[in-house]
């Protein structure tokens, strides 16, 4: 079972090691490192749709990005998905267990492991970032994410699709063969089932908790989940998983 998610705009800034292993795409990295440290301050809050201190923050951390202090990225990433999944709980066991099936897919990075180490950034899979590649990210990375996590399954292995619709598009789960899983979560809100985005991506960090606190290796074992109340209610006809509170 392979787990993907979506990285976080909000980046740790005290959890850094020296410990980790490798990102997998470090020439593709240094290449973005390099067209963004050619940018201004005002046209990287352009780009990015920063504020003015979050744009000066960026544009430093492109221009230090080989000095700066590094950590583990399933630690360093910080926001809503993270606060349910809650990595800083995890046993050595529930780590390893992650290492080897979870995915996080980045527009600076690609596509990490929970250990790979990663310098703070900011650079969503969305930005019309123009390189030798294309108009934008999606372009510049092309068939190389999707060919990476292509070549870590194993016949038949089911992939849990937690990630929002701006990251997994970037992977192009329609050409890989194996079953996706697409977890979905809804709220009752005026009598109608609605997804609210702030629960929602909550609810992703929960269910790859559970996935990997629990060792979790069969897809019908994901109906047992029950985390911030949700309850599952069934299959839709697009195959996603429907989970409602």
């Amino acid at each position: 079972m392979k787990i993907i998610i979506s990285p976080a705009k909000k980046i740790a800034t005290d959890n850094f090691v020296k410990e980790g292993t490798s990102i997998p795409f470090l020439k593709e990295t240094k290449y973005l490192v390099e067209e963004l440290q050619t940018y201004s301050v005002d046209e990287i809050k352009s780009l990015i749709k920063l504020s003015d201190n979050l744009a000066q923050l960026n544009w430093q951390r492109f221009q230090d990005w080989n000095t700066n202090d590094v950590g583990q990225a399933l630690l360093m990433f910080q926001g809503d998905v993270y606060q349910g999944l809650r990595a800083e709980t995890f046993s050595k066991d529930d780590f390893d267990f992650a290492q080897e099936n979870l995915r996080i897919l980045s527009g600076f990075y690609g596509l990490l492991k929970p250990k790979d180490l990663i310098f703070p950034y900011r650079l969503e899979m969305g930005t019309k970032l123009k390189t030798s590649k294309g108009k934008n990210l999606y372009e510049f990375w092309g068939e190389k994410l999707y060919q990476s996590l292509k070549a870590e399954l194993l016949e038949g292995e089911e992939i849990i699709n937690l990630a929002s619709q701006e990251y997994s598009k970037a992977i192009h789960l329609k050409k890989i063969s194996n079953p996706i899983i697409t977890p979905v979560f809804k709220d009752y809100k005026n009598g109608k089932l609605k997804v609210i985005s702030f629960f929602a991506k909550k609810a992703r960090g929960e269910m790859a908790n559970f996935i990997i606190t629990n060792k979790i290796k069969k897809v019908q074992e994901l109906k047992a989940f029950t985390n911030l109340g949700y309850q599952f209610s069934q299959v839709t006809e697009e195959g996603e998983l429907l989970f409602s509170r």
